[in-house]
């Protein structure tokens, strides 16, 4: 058995004018996937051929296995963000989140500059996040593919992409304006809010 590239949950041009179809081509059809063949091709004929996708990134990273965590952590890291995210969406949230930030924050555009600021300002590829911790908010950046699915008092909330092949085509070295549109005009907070209970 292998792991097999999850559908995206919209059209490629459903993002657009904000992330474009040729984007999401390249995003989601090439890389990816490549990140899909890459993990299968390293968990063939071994005990991960049956194992979960979670299951594959805590293990590779337990075993120190580099090139199986970097490929397995970012189908798991993309599969979240392209989850994140939905037409026509963005801006202040509602429900639990929106009362999660206030209190941990101070209020959201307090959360909103601290997000921007975690996404700016990871030197080179990497994720923001933003996680629940000890009954806590908390916002995080991480390099390359490292995501927190090892650590079982985090639950994944939401994640932006700031590797350049997720904005490039879009929006060039403009990597500020790139985050304040998927703040504005694209994070699905019912997505954020289903995280937020599971924690």
């Amino acid at each position: 058995m292998s792991i097999s590239l999850p559908p995206l949950p919209y059209a490629e041009d459903a993002l657009a004018p904000h992330i474009s179809a040729e984007t999401l081509s390249f995003h989601y059809g090439k890389h990816h996937q490549a990140y899909v063949n890459k993990t299968n091709d390293a968990i063939k004929g071994t005990p991960l051929d049956d194992a979960s996708i979670e299951e594959i990134v805590v293990q590779a990273k337990k075993d120190g296995n580099h090139g199986l965590y970097n490929n397995s952590a970012q189908v798991w890291n993309h599969t979240f963000y392209w989850d994140g995210m939905k037409p026509g969406a963005g801006g202040k949230p509602t429900g639990a989140i929106a009362e999660a930030i206030e209190k941990d924050f101070g209020s959201y555009e307090e959360f909103k500059d601290k997000f921007a600021a975690a996404g700016a300002n990871q030197f080179g590829s990497g994720w923001a996040w933003l996680i629940a911790k000890g009954g806590k908010l908390e916002i995080t950046n991480s390099p390359n593919a490292v995501n927190y699915l090892d650590d079982s008092s985090v639950t994944h909330l939401l994640t932006m992409d700031v590797w350049e092949h997720a904005y490039y085509l879009d929006y060039q070295n403009a990597r500020p304006k790139y985050i304040d549109t998927f703040l504005d005009e694209l994070v699905n907070w019912d997505f954020v809010n289903e995280n937020l209970a599971k924690a």
